[in-house]
């Protein structure tokens, strides 16, 4: 494993506690806030700008965000006084029942991705390859962010629609067989693309990657690079990937996110790690966690299990101490990431419970 040093340890704190005063004052600022914080400020009686120095000071003075507050709320309510008359994106995430949280944005996906462009190698992905993404467009912003990136790169990118809401439909409903010939049409659509275009890198879910596999010889197709972008990766299905799928030939980049965060690169997987895959928040403008589940001010110690909590920072978006509903392993940080990381993400309470991920 790459070292990294106290001192590299301490400048990412500096950093991440001056993109924290700035953020909230930013978001607390009439000038420039929006409305839901400022209201927020004037209820709860305190100013965070005068209050907040640090980021342990905002996880020790500000209380979870609540998810409902997306999903209730007009989008409106989130727009930053600078913001104001410019038309937004609005992305959702989650869904399968009820009313899913909405996040409207402007160019916070642009950055997020094109800051990964920056970890991913030009054997795998190819400056000018075309690319296919097998997975959900609308109401996600995945759609917007993976065409970004393969822009930034000098790429193209060929899509095949997935709704997942569906498949877990199907699935919490026992309709396996449907559920599966859902799945085989969207593969079928890949199929299709692969061998009619030349398609040199891949985003999609390990399960659909796994049965596009078995249909099409993915090094013959072209294809020199993999993301995949799903909750549950466990070392024996990562080493299954790796080896038996990709079969040591294409580049593998497993990535954890979601509309609320952006993207957390993982670190390359080796032998070595026993292939379990760790991967590090975009800090500052995003922050992981891992969490004593009762008591969330309390994080878990290296190596530990604990609950996932996100922070995101930016001026178009702030959301602190948000409660994910997965569960983590607390990591070292890991060169080049001069901050805690999270291995092994898998649904919370899934060692309790049975979960229905459908084809993630």
């Amino acid at each position: 494993m790459s070292e990294v040093s106290e001192a590299d340890i301490q400048k990412a704190k500096e950093e991440l506690d001056a993109h924290c005063v700035e953020t909230i004052k930013w978001h607390f600022s009439p000038e420039t806030g929006c409305p839901f914080w400022l209201d927020w400020a004037k209820k709860e009686g305190w100013d965070p700008r005068e209050e907040v120095k640090s980021f342990d000071d905002l996880i020790n003075k500000f209380p979870h965000f609540q998810d409902e507050w997306l999903r209730d709320l007009q989008p409106e309510v989130w727009i930053p006084k600078e913001f104001e008359g410019k038309p937004f994106n609005i992305f959702e995430t989650g869904g399968t029942t009820g009313m899913p949280k909405q996040r409207i944005g402007w160019n916070d996906f642009r950055v997020d991705y094109s800051e990964f462009s920056e970890k991913i190698s030009d054997d795998h992905f190819p400056k000018g390859g075309a690319w296919l993404m097998m997975g959900p467009t609308g109401p996600r912003r995945l759609r917007l962010a993976i065409e970004h990136l393969a822009n930034v790169r000098g790429s193209s990118c060929y899509f095949i629609d997935l709704d997942p809401r569906w498949v877990k439909k199907l699935i919490a409903q026992k309709q396996f067989d449907q559920a599966k010939a859902y799945m085989a049409h969207v593969v079928d659509q890949a199929a299709i693309i692969m061998k009619h275009r030349k398609v040199s890198g891949l985003f999609t879910t390990p399960k659909l990657l796994e049965a596009l596999s078995e249909k099409v010889d993915l090094y013959e197709a072209g294809i020199r690079g993999v993301f995949a972008g799903g909750t549950t990766m466990d070392p024996q299905y990562v080493r299954f990937l790796v080896e038996e799928v990709l079969e040591g030939q294409i580049g593998f980049y497993p990535t954890y996110g979601n509309t609320l965060m952006g993207l957390a690169a993982s670190v390359p997987i080796t032998k070595e790690d026993n292939f379990s895959v760790t991967y590090y928040a975009p800090q500052p403008r995003a922050v992981l966690r891992i969490v004593d589940a009762e008591k969330t001010t309390e994080p878990k110690n290296y190596d530990e299990w604990g609950r996932v909590e996100l922070t995101t920072m930016t001026k178009e978006f702030f959301m602190p101490r948000f409660l994910e509903r997965d569960e983590a392993c607390r990591r070292n940080p890991r060169a080049p990431y001069a901050w805690d990381g999270v291995a092994e993400v898998r649904p919370f309470g899934a060692m309790e419970k049975k979960i229905v991920e459908g084809v993630y």
